[in-house]
């Protein structure tokens, strides 16, 4: 077997979008990490459709340094599938994901490595507290606490994926073939023991974060509609609960209403807009399985490559 064809130790994924402030800072960072460790790596970046400078500078980054390879997609296929196809195409015995923007730190990679090679099968870096606006993190809060009552398996609080994974952990979730795979779940749901490190989430080294209220939002509703079971039975649970106290509140409203006589034409349009909306709430999430299901049978690719660029043939 030939150098170019070798399969590395580890295989570092770095997920981007829009960052050519920080595309080769991290690179850096990520190389000068790993280097001191001995073990033998590559660095994947997959860009998500940029549309600045990212890939320019990366394949430049790729022209000095064989060990650093792109995959460049077709178009934008959202913050979940991207991710997973790139760990998916890596070769490594073991891989690290994390994001481009230093916000998970390069510095815990060796330690990640450590752990591996003492026999650890998952590691996940765990941060400590979230650093955006109330507003943000109100609402992120409140949707993974949503995601975490209603998935079938128990989240890990604060863990985003970052962290190094063994080549049977990817191999087995990579035959699992989720058209939108919600990694962090999945991780946990393989039943591999998974080693914890808790760390500072540093601020952002450059550019601004692409997340915001719809994106969250989306994801959420991804999350649930792919790894979430309860949910196929929560409308009729809820229905059953509204009828019912639907029911009582007519009935002591009825009795007032023959003592005092109260307006039912607003009670009734007020009881008429909450069922309405719950069922619009349900109406969206059973779309985000139909699609899904849609997705499974169709057997649609995560993503469509539309280059790689140090990619040895065979790899």
């Amino acid at each position: 077997m030939t150098d170019a064809l070798a399969i590395p130790d580890i295989s570092v994924v770095i997920p981007c979008y829009n960052e050519e402030e920080n595309a080769a800072a991290i690179a850096e960072a990520v190389i000068a990490t790993l280097e001191p460790t001995g073990a033998s790596f590559d660095l994947i970046f997959i860009d998500n459709k940029s549309t600045d400078q990212t890939v320019p500078i990366i394949k430049e980054i790729c022209a000095r340094d064989p060990r650093v390879r792109l995959i460049a997609n077709a178009r934008n296929f959202g913050q979940m599938r991207s991710p997973t196809h790139g760990i998916y195409a890596a070769r490594g015995r073991a891989v690290i994901g994390m994001c481009a923007d230093f916000q998970d730190p390069p510095e815990l990679l060796a330690e990640f490595v450590r752990r591996w090679r003492r026999g650890a099968s998952i590691v996940l870096g765990v941060r400590r507290r979230e650093q955006s606006s109330r507003s943000l993190q109100l609402f992120r809060i409140l949707s993974y606490q949503i995601v975490r009552q209603l998935n079938d398996v128990e989240l890990i609080p604060n863990a985003t994926g970052f962290g190094l994974y063994d080549r049977k952990v990817v191999d087995t979730l990579k035959h699992l073939n989720e058209p939108e795979p919600f990694f962090r779940a999945m991780l946990v749901e393989s039943g591999y023991p998974i080693e914890l490190i808790t760390y500072d989430r540093p601020a952002r080294s450059a550019g601004k974060s692409k997340n915001n209220f719809f994106t969250l939002l989306d994801f959420a509703m991804s999350a649930l509609a792919t790894s979430s079971r309860k949910l196929l039975g929560l409308p009729l649970f809820l229905g059953i609960l509204i009828a019912m106290f639907s029911a009582v509140l007519f009935l002591v409203w009825g009795v007032y209403a023959l003592l005092y006589g109260p307006n039912w034409t607003c009670l009734a349009l007020a009881f008429a807009q909450l069922q309405i909306s719950i069922i619009f709430i349900f109406i969206g999430v059973v779309s985000n399985l139909l699609g899904t299901i849609s997705d499974r049978t169709r057997n649609v690719a995560l993503v469509n490559e539309l280059e790689r660029v140090n990619f040895p043939p065979g790899y």
